[in-house]
């Protein structure tokens, strides 16, 4: 069964929509958590996310780098996905995600803790 995705904020409703126009099964913080999260900590959505099962995908690489904010992913041997590239349109995002898949669903298949960045035709293993 493939992963299913817990999708950042700052992905945006429309990366979420042509994912799942591809085929992916994605969640939007902003359909589990009220003003579209804007008070949730990193770390609540994360630890939610992963406690039902579904992977996180950010575009903010530098929650590897924040204790607090890796904690759930490290506790629960998970794994996490970032874009690293703040600045690509939400077609670019689609577009690399995408081209990487199998390597993500490899990833994930493969458990952590680990954090991945997803580069645009490869997927580097950046954390721990």
């Amino acid at each position: 069964m493939p992963p299913e995705f817990f999708l950042d904020r700052n992905l945006g409703r429309r990366v979420a929509e042509d994912l799942r126009e591809l085929g992916w099964t994605v969640h939007r913080i902003g359909e589990v958590f009220p003003a579209d999260a804007q008070d949730i900590p990193d770390e609540e959505w994360i630890s939610y996310g992963l406690d039902q099962g579904w992977v996180p995908l950010s575009k903010d690489g530098r929650i590897k780098t924040r204790d607090q904010e890796i904690e759930p992913v490290r506790l629960r041997e998970a794994v996490l996905f970032y874009l690293d590239n703040q600045q690509l349109r939400s077609t670019e995002m689609v577009e690399r995600l995408h081209r990487c898949r199998g390597a993500i669903h490899d990833a994930v298949a493969k458990g952590g803790p680990a954090a991945y960045a997803v580069r645009t035709d490869r997927i580097e293993h950046t954390w721990p």
